[in-house]
């Protein structure tokens, strides 16, 4: 594992990322119930914190990742910001993660270079995209989806996740898509370091479950 990834933040990994509702019309509202499930994040112990909240301008993306970084800061909870790395740096978050471009991982490592803990994270969908993840300077790659979820014609399926896993170990894949407390077992038994969700995880009691469960297991 990562060592960016201390030692308190409990196995596996589990990746929270914000729902995308967002508006400059909604924003005060919104930015309230994020920061409140962040809150809840923090104290449950969630390992990733991904703000993805692509219809913000960056001028509100950054005041909201300047905000979150005040709650994540000191914590066992890393915070990334999809896409812009720019914002995460300048606001104080931990890293950033990437839509679905290895380049950019090796293009930030490269000019991020004094900043060595910046956690890098990408999605992929292919056992070769997350091979160039592993190869690009990534720090793990989320890949999905693994079942069937909203807004996605297709699915990976457990098959598809076992092989990328075995493919890329010890590198830290993450499942992503139609993950819940009923099938976090299957993509950990086939190898995944952990997951990522938003449904599941944005819902407080849903969050609650899920960290209870896999803390009273672990």
């Amino acid at each position: 594992m990562s060592l960016l990834f201390p030692e308190q933040i409990i196995a596996p990994i589990i990746y929270l990322i914000t729902k995308g509702e967002a508006t400059v019309a909604n924003f005060d509202q919104k930015n309230r119930e994020i920061l409140d499930v962040i809150r809840l994040a923090v104290e449950e112990k969630v390992s990733l914190v991904q703000i993805r909240e692509k219809k913000l301008p960056a001028r509100l993306l950054f005041d909201l990742t300047v905000s979150a970084a005040n709650v994540t800061r000191g914590s066992a909870t890393r915070l990334l910001v999809n896409d812009w790395a720019l914002v995460a740096l300048g606001a104080g978050a931990d890293g950033v993660h990437f839509s679905a471009s290895a380049q950019q991982a090796k293009n930030i490592r490269d000019s991020f270079a004094n900043a060595k803990d910046f956690i890098i994270g990408v999605s992929t969908h292919t056992v070769e995209s997350a091979l160039r993840a592993s190869r690009e300077g990534a720090d793990f790659a989320v890949f999905g989806p693994v079942f069937e979820t909203p807004g996605k014609d297709s699915q990976q399926g457990i098959e598809k996740l076992s092989e990328v896993c075995e493919r890329l170990r010890p590198f830290p894949v993450l499942a992503l898509g139609g993950i819940d407390e009923g099938n976090i077992a299957s993509v950990l038994a086939a190898g995944a370091a952990g997951f990522a969700a938003i449904r599941s995880l944005n819902d407080p009691a849903s969050l609650r479950s899920i960290c209870r469960k896999l803390r009273d297991e672990g």
